[in-house]
């Protein structure tokens, strides 16, 4: 198994992931920034929530299409687009908040244009990580983009609002600096990131289908989408739920920042012992320890719903969710051609967020009608639905180590109707 210390000397990987790394440490802060500067702008929490809601919306809509670009274009230049765009969408925010014009329809055109190139660069970033590492680093690599997701989610919500409280525009200020870093180093990148191979001129239906056709005519596939999609739709109501019903019963909200933060070490600590994890454990097995993780950690809350208790159900559910994601993802790139890495990437995460949005309005109505024990029952019974997915299928339970993985040809393609 690759180390984490004989990657950091590729340099290419090193250049995406350092730009990447403060690029999403920016994004961080500003995805916690919408909502109180929503809020100042108009005092109504309704109002406050579209900027959000136009970042998910614009990176929902962008993936599909992102996908057959990505497979006809330099991805180089697609991620350094993206990035030389958020800049200048967040410089211009700035600049509106600097001269007391900020209105919350900038910050909702600016969520949506920055959550567009989001869904772009998503997809071509997956597939330069296939470029520039070997096939056996993949697991590394994809676990140390695991660990930044985390560092940016564990100090984006502090760091934004300290910013927010320096100025409405210092936290645009600090992400349009952070895409403007990302572009610098994408462009340092050496590895030739454009579509590999000799392919026939197609339109871009033909593409898009070429794409989906490969995704849904294979089981693995399918499955991980279902999954995914209903795991995320349940975990993230599950965090909702959780600290909703600490603000309900008016825990400080220094404590529930401490809670945030704990599952964002969760992630952090998990990320950082995901290679050896992937490295021992069939890949099968840890997709499998992953979907049933979360069962057993909602039981407590059903009985305590103290901070502690929930602090150490967020931490410990989160600790193996590095490891089963780079996993799964190392595999799916592993026995994916490289001429439809993005649009397989696209169409796994399109499907995969479909879902989440919904997340905090499920949790929502549980909990203002149930109540908080009868909620955390029904997302127990969503949890375990989405685990029973994976534990069907036998092509997933099949799958063994990476050092045993099969070749691309090995995989099977099955006709839809006589899919298992």
């Amino acid at each position: 198994m690759t180390s984490y210390r004989s990657l950091s000397r590729n340099r290419d990987f090193t250049a995406l992931w350092t730009g990447e790394a403060i690029s999403q440490l920016g994004s961080a802060v500003s995805m916690f920034a919408f909502s109180l500067v929503g809020y100042a702008l108009t005092g109504s929490a309704m109002l406050a929530g579209l900027p959000t809601a136009a970042f998910m919306l614009g990176m929902v809509a962008a993936l599909l299409p992102a996908g057959v670009v990505v497979d006809r274009t330099d991805r180089k230049r697609l991620m350094m687009l993206a990035s030389g765009s958020g800049s200048i969408v967040y410089g211009l925010v700035a600049v509106a908040a600097l001269m007391g014009e900020l209105r919350l329809w900038h910050l909702v055109v600016a969520a949506l244009l920055t959550g567009v190139g989001t869904g772009v660069f998503g997809p071509a970033e997956a597939s330069a990580v296939r470029s520039v590492v070997t096939r056996d680093e993949l697991p590394s690599a994809l676990s140390q983009n695991q660990a930044r997701h985390h560092v940016a989610a564990l100090v984006g919500g502090p760091l934004g609002a300290f910013l927010v409280g320096l100025g409405k525009a210092m936290p645009f200020v600090f992400d349009a600096v952070s895409f403007a870093v990302s572009f610098v180093t994408l462009s340092r990148i050496r590895t030739d990131l454009s579509p590999q191979g000799d392919r026939a001129p197609s339109n871009v239906r033909a593409d898009l289908v070429e794409g989906l056709r490969y995704v849904l005519g294979r089981p693995y596939f399918r499955t991980m989408m279902a999954f995914a999609a209903t795991s995320n739709l349940a975990v993230n109501a599950v965090f909702f739920v959780a600290i909703m019903s600490l603000v309900q019963d008016g825990v400080h909200p220094g404590a529930i920042g401490v809670i945030d933060m704990l599952a964002g070490l969760g992630g952090i600590l998990g990320a950082l012992v995901a290679p050896r994890i992937i490295d021992r454990v069939p890949t099968g097995l840890l997709t499998l320890a992953v979907a049933w993780s979360w069962v057993p950690l909602l039981v407590p809350l059903l009985f305590w719903g103290s901070p502690l208790v929930v602090g150490a159900v967020l931490f410990l559910g989160i600790l193996l969710n590095p490891a089963g994601n780079a996993g799964s993802q190392a595999y799916r790139m592993a026995i994916t051609p490289m001429h439809l890495q993005g649009r397989v990437a696209s169409s796994m995460q399109f499907v995969g967020l479909s879902l989440m949005p919904l997340a905090p309005i499920l949790g929502g109505v549980l909990l203002e009608h149930l109540g908080g024990r009868a909620a955390t029952i029904g997302l127990l019974a969503l949890v375990t639905i989405s685990a029973l997915i994976p534990t069907a299928s036998a092509t997933v339970r099949a799958i063994p180590r990476p050092a045993a993985w099969p070749r691309l040809e090995e995989e099977p393609t099955r006709p839809l109707a006589a899919a298992a």
